[in-house]
Order: structure tokens, then sequence, then C-alpha cells
């Protein structure tokens, strides 16, 4: 099952259409994918064993590029994002894979959707095409084997960065530089589990005005998605609709000799194998 958010209401993208949950249910369920997250699988139920109109009829490829579209959440308590969880992208950055991950967090007004503009704040600012996984019931100290069944669903991320401040302290920090407007595009859709395949086994690319700069697959991470969450809610407890944003492949300008950067007018498209392409342009920022 897809879930996304289109023109403010949760609706259900099917391959004829889309199916606006709130009215199809008479109300039974909310009309924000938010209040949904931790329903999914009721309303899996009610989909598979319903006769359903669509309320409007666009085929997934019109929809992913349709700007109605917003972030698949937009109220979590929480966003994680994984520093240099891929091996060779901790090569390109001259450092070794970690040994435990490297944790920072995106701020939740950085939040955006599949076709949102960003205007750049820098001359230096990044991409960095991400798998990111929402959470969907509360997990504190899970066991990695258990840790999948707490995953709501799957969807593309891309953590823009602004390498200026996110280099500008000593040590670096990285919280701000990732958290400009817009910086943290979320879709097109969520892709629930059981219409998932492995993740730890998906085709992740990130493409510049069509010049391919990260092709790469999740298994290239240090630490899985299953992993990851384990690590995390043995501090924190994860709740339902928190974002974990799993790390960037390899592949991101400050990685190339000499670094490539964004600059206005340039079109970054991020697709991951089976769950959608975003596609952002950059534009020049305003004062």
């Amino acid at each position: 099952m897809r879930i996304a958010t289109f023109d403010q209401r949760a609706v259900i993208v099917t391959d004829d259409g889309l199916i606006d949950i709130a009215s199809a249910s008479g109300g039974r369920f909310s009309s924000s994918t938010d209040d949904l997250i931790s329903r999914l699988d009721e309303v899996g139920e009610w989909y598979v064993t319903t006769d359903l109109d669509l309320s409007l009829e666009l085929t997934p490829d019109v929809v992913a590029r349709d700007p109605r579209l917003g972030p698949v959440v937009s109220r979590p308590s929480q966003i994680f994002g994984i520093g240099l969880n891929y091996r060779r992208h901790a090569i390109e950055m001259g450092m070794t894979p970690p040994t435990s991950p490297l944790v920072f967090t995106k701020f939740a007004s950085s939040l955006a959707g599949a076709n949102a503009s960003v205007a750049l704040p820098s001359p230096h600012t990044d991409w960095e095409a991400e798998l990111v996984v929402v959470m969907g019931a509360r997990a504190r100290r899970v066991a990695p084997g258990d840790a999948l069944h707490y995953v709501a669903g799957y969807c593309v991320g891309q953590d823009f960065s602004d390498r200026d401040l996110q280099m500008s302290g000593n040590p670096p920090q990285f919280s701000l530089g990732k958290s400009h407007e817009n910086f943290s595009p979320l879709g097109p859709w969520l892709t629930t589990p059981d219409a998932c395949d492995e993740p730890g086994d998906l085709l992740i690319t990130c493409d510049v005005n069509d010049v391919r700069y990260q092709d790469s697959s999740t298994q290239d991470m240090v630490m899985d998605v299953a992993g990851l969450i384990a690590y995390l809610s043995a501090v924190c407890e994860i709740r339902p609709g928190d974002v974990i944003f799993t790390g960037s492949p390899a592949g991101v300008g400050q990685g190339h000799t000499p670094p490539v950067f964004l600059a206005p007018g340039d079109v970054v498209t991020s697709t991951i194998g089976g769950l959608g392409s975003l596609r952002n342009v950059m534009t020049r920022a305003t004062v």
C-alpha cells in the first residue's frame, strides 16, 4: 500500500488513481497521514476488504510529479539523521566507516514534499539521497530481530546540506546545516513494508541535471535498518511518525575532486527502486 499527502489530505495511491481515505471511509479514518501512521495495519485491512471508488483518476507517475504532494509525515516528534552509514561514502570523505552510528537531527521545519523547490542558502549546498524509515509504533530497547515490526513504511528522502554552516564550528555541527527550509523532502509516498522489497537491498540513485552522481544500493550500509532502530531505541523512545534518515551513499558533491555543489536552476532527482522519486529544483535565495 502507498500512502501520500495530496492537497493536504491522506490518500492511497493505486495504479489507477487516488482514494481519499477520510472520505471513502465515511470519517472512520483521519484525513491526516500523521494521525494514520499508527493505524496503517487497520487502514490496509479496510483497503483490501472494501470496494472503494477512486477520488481522482491520476496514474502514480503523474501523482509523483504533482506539486500538491506534501511530505509523507509533517509532525514527527523526532528526526534522526545517520552520518557516514555507507562504506564507500565514508571512504570518499576520507574517513573510516564508523563502528557505531554517527547520529544528528534534522529539524521538522525543514520537511517538504517530493517536488518542493529549494532556495540555496550558500554556494556550497550538497545533495544526499537517502532511504527514509517512518516508524509506526512506540519502540524502546527493541532487539534487531524485532525492529522491522515497528516500521510504518519507507520512502525516498533527500538530505540537502549547507556545507558552509555544517563545517563552520570547531568541532563541526551537522543539524542546522541540514535544516534550512525544504532541506528534507520526503516522498513521493510512504510504501508499507508488505509492498517494499528487502530494505537492505534497494537501488538508490541521485541525478543532478540528468547526470548521475549517486548510484548504489542499501547493501553498502554500515548498519542496516533493523540495527539502526535497535541502536536508537536503546537510548530514545521512538514514537509513531518519527523519521530516520538512514544515511547517504557515495557520490555526494563534496566527495568529488574538485567538489561539485548545487546552483540555481539545478534539478536534483533522487530515486529508490520500488519507492519512487523526488524532483527538487534549486532556486536563488532571496534576502
